[in-house]
């Protein structure tokens, strides 16, 4: 670090914020530390009251930090993630897509297992609006070694954040239970689950009606198949009661079981198969009354086009339980309410 006047410094590096004050109107910085000093710049500096600056002088070898977050980006950046300006020597990710957004947390680690370099992202597997800003990166000081950027991108391959977007499934929807199909009670799952759907891009293909009996469900699962679903979830009718019977129904149709059973809370109660490369869900009754469930933690992976396994079911028992709280700020909160 050294001083040197103003009229010199046109391609240096300040140290240091420069705080322009104008009593009664504003207090805040003109620019900040990090900013390379331009031609055009000179005569505001001197406005400020600056004739002398503090400024690095610029080594070989060495990257400044905005420089070093372009680099640091285009490592990590996938597909869908586009890039905010540089303001601090940070740069963010923004999502270029409504969708799915995938963080391979193995490649994260590499790069934050650097010294001076630092990448921050969302939790993987999440929705994420167009827009929205989901990770970022900057260097720790204002200038790194060149080497330590080269040896990241020789080091770290493949994307390490991306966002999938979601595709436009029809989806076919069968109500079980002989108590909406006499007409007792007023379905309240339709509803729920067309928005649900529609939010993310997709569309109810129709629904159907089925009592208690496994061969009518079985008939409303493959007419929808029959008729090009994408997808086919059933409601209702998924607990352990005797009644209950949709499992047996899934499994009559054809379904290949994933699983039935999920470690969270709310939606122990889920099931999923497959028919022929489509999923068919079994959906117990809290996606219907829970702003966010079992639905919120699957579905999107499966409209992004990701296969969901019975491994990928196991591991969310870790952060798959809601208290209810309502107000949860937790940021591994895997119900998103955060």
């Amino acid at each position: 670090m050294k001083t040197i006047p103003v009229s010199q410094a046109v391609g240096t590096v300040l140290c240091h914020d420069i705080t322009r004050i104008e009593p009664g109107v504003q207090k805040g910085p003109v620019f900040r530390k990090g900013h390379v000093v331009r031609e055009e710049d000179i005569p505001v500096l001197l406005s400020v009251g600056k004739e002398n600056l503090y400024v690095y002088e610029p080594l070989p070898g060495q990257v400044h930090e905005n420089d070093a977050a372009v680099r640091i980006g285009n490592v990590a950046a996938g597909k869908n993630i586009e890039f905010s300006e540089i303001k601090e020597g940070r740069i963010n990710f923004l999502a270029a897509e409504h969708g799915l957004l995938r963080v391979d947390e193995a490649a994260l680690s590499r790069v934050n297992a650097f010294d001076d370099i630092v990448l921050a992202t969302l939790h993987t597997m999440q929705e994420v609006q167009k827009g929205q800003a989901v990770g970022g990166t900057r260097i720790i000081p204002l200038l790194i070694e060149e080497e330590k950027i080269a040896r990241l991108e020789s080091t770290v391959s493949g994307p390490v954040i991306e966002v999938l977007p979601f595709r436009p499934f029809k989806v076919g929807m069968v109500t079980t239970g002989n108590e909406v199909y006499s007409g007792r009670i007023k379905d309240a799952f339709g509803p729920v689950l067309r928005q649900k759907f529609e939010s993310l891009g997709s569309s109810i293909l129709g629904q159907n009606f089925s009592d208690d009996s496994i061969e009518m469900t079985v008939q409303g699962i493959r007419d929808f198949i029959a008729q090009g679903a994408d997808m086919v979830v059933c409601t209702g009718g998924m607990s352990v009661d005797p009644d209950d019977r949709t499992p047996a129904a899934i499994r009559a149709a054809g379904g290949k079981v994933v699983t039935y059973g999920a470690p969270t809370f709310p939606g122990a109660m889920f099931l999923l198969a497959y028919i022929d490369n489509i999923p068919v869900l079994g959906l117990p009754g809290c996606v219907m009354y829970h702003r966010a469930s079992i639905f919120d933690l699957v579905v999107p992976r499966l409209l992004a086009g990701i296969p969901v396994t019975r491994e990928d079911i196991v591991a969310l028992g870790h952060g798959g339980f809601c208290a209810g709280c309502g107000e949860c700020r937790y940021p591994n909160c895997a119900f998103g309410k955060n």
